[in-house]
């Protein structure tokens, strides 16, 4: 798998089709699940990756070599999610690592969408 070098990306949808089949069916089970969690979130192109926003980012992710980056837009999913992301590669800027040779966490992919809705609403409130 390898992330693409051509930049600007029209949308998530050409994105996807510049990816390998292996990326492919990965990224587009991620969309899959942010769409059933977030319905009214909109899917967008943002650093020339595949985002989405309600009330603000949620999250992004795009392909590399051998993982899927997962990118939540938020540290405070690191404290939250704590035991359940044991298993994943993390890097103190906010990615966390989804590798090919293992099934993707769909289940905790939907939580995390669901929490930063939640998040984005209470920031929304607070007039953050």
């Amino acid at each position: 798998m390898k992330r693409p070098t051509k930049s600007g990306f029209a949308s998530i949808d050409e994105y996807l089709l510049s990816q390998d089949e292996e990326a492919r069916k990965r990224l587009d089970a991620i969309c899959r699940v942010i769409r059933e969690a977030a319905p009214h979130a909109e899917g967008r192109i943002s650093y020339d990756m595949p985002a989405f926003f309600c009330k603000g980012r949620l999250v992004y992710f795009c392909a590399f070599k051998k993982h899927i980056g997962f990118y939540p837009a938020s540290m405070t999913i690191f404290d939250k999610f704590h035991n359940e992301l044991r298993g994943y590669k993390q890097s103190g800027r906010g990615t966390i690592q989804f590798p090919y040779r293992s099934d993707l966490p769909l289940g905790l992919i939907k939580k995390i969408v669901e929490f930063r809705i939640k998040e984005n609403e209470r920031k929304e409130i607070a007039g953050e």
